[in-house]
């Protein structure tokens, strides 16, 4: 993911923290967040995420007048591709055709993240490794690391994603 423009806004925060059902007061209090050690309406751990929705070329970000993963226009909103099955070359880093899964999802926080900050975003990649698994073949890992900074140029976040791709379908 590459996105040069990620500003943050309080209500974007705001609909972050309700969609996870944290009802938290910093994350849309200005007079609570002022009170706070923080002093502003800091983001929710998790909202760095919703920087995909920036990046014009995320696979599963909605595209008016296209058909995309999950808009209900076939079984999997993607055209012949029921269940998940899409290609390759369509699939999320680590998926496609039913075979890839994200595995874990870590977030080092280097400073509060809020109102105002405008961020940017780099991805690259980070270790593989493989293990020999019991129903799928060999598993293949591999980690893709994101870095957000803020307007400054300040390292804001660090987030690290591991994701698992099989050599084929499980056996039963």
């Amino acid at each position: 993911m590459a996105v040069d423009r990620f500003p943050i806004e309080a209500g974007h925060i705001m609909m972050f923290a309700r969609s996870a059902g944290d009802p938290n007061p910093i994350y849309y209090d200005v007079d609570h967040a002022g009170s706070s050690e923080v002093g502003r309406i800091i983001a929710p751990p998790t909202f760095v995420q919703a920087a995909a929705q920036f990046d014009p070329d995320y696979p599963l970000r909605p595209k008016i007048g296209q058909p995309w993963f999950g808009s209900g226009r076939e079984p999997s909103g993607a055209a012949g591709g029921g269940g998940g099955q899409r290609d390759s070359a369509s699939a999320p880093p680590g998926g496609g055709v039913g075979r890839g899964l994200h595995a874990e999802q870590h977030f080092e926080y280097h400073r509060s993240l809020g109102v105002g900050d405008v961020l940017s975003v780099t991805t690259r990649p980070g270790a593989t490794w493989e293990k020999e698994g019991r129903r799928a073949g060999r598993l293949t890992f591999a980690e893709t690391i994101t870095e957000y900074r803020n307007q400054d140029g300040d390292l804001v976040v660090t987030a690290r994603s591991v994701g698992v791709r099989t050599e084929r379908a499980a056996a039963s």
